[in-house]
């Protein structure tokens, strides 16, 4: 891009996308050490996503003020993986190939699903799945900081921190609580003085201050190293092939997660902009920069709604506050090394608390009790496996159990949706006899025609007896699928066998191409006998009647009984 191009973009928000990528990247200062110590990686790796991701998805990206950094969901996954490769290396030095190769193997991952566009799909996430899910990723973070706030290593995993509990509690060292406490109490307590200064670095700078001040005997974080990361490239010839075992099911997680988790940020900030994000670009900007902060040694990251509100709260409108992010905050840490090894860890721990409290979705929480059960059941089975399994089979089982139960409450409706009557019953313009009337059903369709509710059409279908016609009404039917078509071949099949004429009404185009394509159309049914409107199909049997009635007088019918038997036999 040349001078004069640059300038006339960025020309009319440049104060602004500076001043977004400055508040963003003081933001993302607490938020990169904090989540790098929770990943097990330390505080380093936190600050490397936060500068390399931030720049780089913000060149390649599809959502102009989205900021990327380290974020809950993501940092949650990643700490399992460190913790997963840990426990099947030994010792770090010989888990960091794992590591990096998973975290790398998850922005490919990521890049293809960007690629082939699979963010489209993710607005079909059922709501009590991603409730639960968040209130799950929510705990989890609490709880792994239950124990630092207590000045203590934390267990692995929620069940052991829940079965440690205990112990944590007889051991508590007063003074971290005390730090941890005072932590959350000025990230929640600030922004009702003033919220001119971003309470969470208030809250980091206030804690440090006092640990240092009073000599607090507390866990801090420790020296940082000075210097910019270099490539890890290398460190991948380690691997052996039976690793993948270990590292694609990960990879796909947090490759999956990444997605679900920029694009929900995405639609925040096209909200507050009232503007409309490239979602394929989007997940490819996310995909690049995860695989290059992977082989820097970064964690995985994602779209940070804290950093994206705030950003275009400061008016910001450009990728160029997303750049500028990352470059402000490699200024910031470099300037501030030296003095980042004091923070305290309790102080990070009281941080990390306050996001969890944020990252619950209260709003589906309080709607539990209101909304259907089997809502309120599949988002009670989605926390749990979150909390006790992993996240990857938290969604999938949620999604699985949303689609069965959608299935169930889809063929509920369509049972009470489809009606069936006389034709007596259902015309009030009495244009046929009354006697034939009575012999013509009407069955009504009042919606697709799919799996979940074929064979309670079929089983409802073979009741039907002892009639001269059926009028088979589908103007509600959007469309069948394999099973419907099946099931509407066998119906209409046992109709015609039971000697009933079988008349189509109201199939809109799509399925009428359909029915044509499997050969029920005109195999099964002739061209003659589908109308597009009720009103025609009656004319046409009147004149069916007529025609055929005339033609059995002539023949000197027996009976006018008789002449009816002709015309439908």
């Amino acid at each position: 891009m040349s001078i004069k191009k640059f300038i006339s973009t960025y020309k009319d928000s440049f104060k602004e996308d500076m001043t977004g990528g400055l508040l963003a990247a003081i933001i993302a200062l607490p938020m990169g050490l904090a989540f790098g110590v929770q990943s097990g990686l330390g505080a380093t790796a936190g600050i490397y996503t936060a500068i390399i991701l931030a720049i780089i998805a913000s060149l390649f990206g599809g959502t102009k003020t989205l900021i990327t950094d380290p974020t809950g969901p993501m940092t949650v996954v990643a700490a399992t993986i460190v913790s997963t490769s840990l426990a099947a290396a030994g010792d770090l030095a010989n888990a960091m190939p794992l590591i990096i190769a998973t975290f790398v193997l998850a922005g490919v991952f990521e890049l293809l699903f960007g690629i082939f566009d699979f963010g489209k799909y993710v607005k079909f996430m059922p709501y009590p799945v991603l409730s639960g899910f968040m209130a799950g990723i929510g705990v989890i973070i609490i709880s792994v900081q239950i124990f630092p706030l207590l000045g203590q290593s934390s267990p692995k995993g929620f069940l052991d921190i829940l079965m440690n509990l205990g112990e944590g509690i007889a051991n508590t060292n007063f003074q971290a609580l005390f730090l941890g406490g005072l932590t959350i109490a000025v990230v929640y307590g600030l922004p009702l003085i003033t919220k001119k200064v971003p309470s969470i670095l208030a809250a980091l700078l206030i804690g440090t201050l006092v640990s240092i001040g009073f000599g607090m005997n507390v866990p801090i974080i420790g020296e940082i190293p000075k210097t910019l990361p270099t490539l890890q490239l290398g460190i991948l010839g380690q691997l052996q092939w039976s690793d993948l075992y270990y590292i694609i099911p990960p990879a796909i997680m947090l490759g999956g997660l990444g997605v679900i988790d920029t694009l929900l940020t995405s639609v925040v900030a096209d909200n507050l902009t009232k503007t409309k994000h490239d979602s394929r670009r989007t997940v490819i900007g996310q995909g690049i920069g995860n695989i290059v902060v992977g082989l820097f040694g970064g964690i995985p990251g994602a779209g940070a709604t804290m950093g994206t509100v705030t950003n275009i709260k400061a008016g910001a409108r450009t990728k160029l506050s997303g750049i500028m992010k990352g470059v402000f905050l490699l200024i910031i840490i470099l300037s501030v090394t030296e003095y980042v090894q004091y923070i305290p860890m309790p102080v990070l721990a009281g941080l990390l608390i306050t996001i969890g409290i944020n990252i619950i979705d209260y709003k589906g929480l309080k709607m539990l009790l209101k909304v259907p059960k089997q809502d309120a059941i599949v988002w009670a089975i989605v926390l749990l496996v979150t909390l006790f399994d992993n996240l990857l089979n938290a969604v999938a089982v949620g999604f699985a159990l949303s689609a069965i139960l959608f299935i169930g409450r889809m063929s509920k409706s369509m049972t009470h949706a489809q009606r069936d009557n006389m034709l007596l019953d259902g015309v009030e313009n009495n244009i046929l006899p009354k006697d034939l009337m009575e012999k013509i059903h009407i069955q009504t369709i009042g919606g697709p025609l799919f799996f979940g509710f074929s064979h309670g059409f079929r089983n409802h279908c073979e009741t039907i007896k002892n009639r001269k016609a059926i009028i088979l009404r589908m103007e509600q039917v959007p469309f069948l699928d394999q099973s419907g078509f099946v099931t509407l071949e066998s119906v209409i099949e046992d109709w015609q066998n039971k000697n009933m004429k079988v008349y189509l009404v109201g199939t809109n185009r799509d399925v009428l191409g359909s029915l044509k394509k499997v050969g029920i159309i005109p195999k099964l049914i002739d061209f003659t006998n589908c109308f597009d409107h009720f009103e025609t199909c009656l004319s046409f049997i009147q004149q069916e009647y007529e025609a055929e009635n005339q033609a059995n007088i002539k023949n000197n019918p027996e009976s006018f009984e008789e002449a009816l038997e002709l015309v439908y036999n």
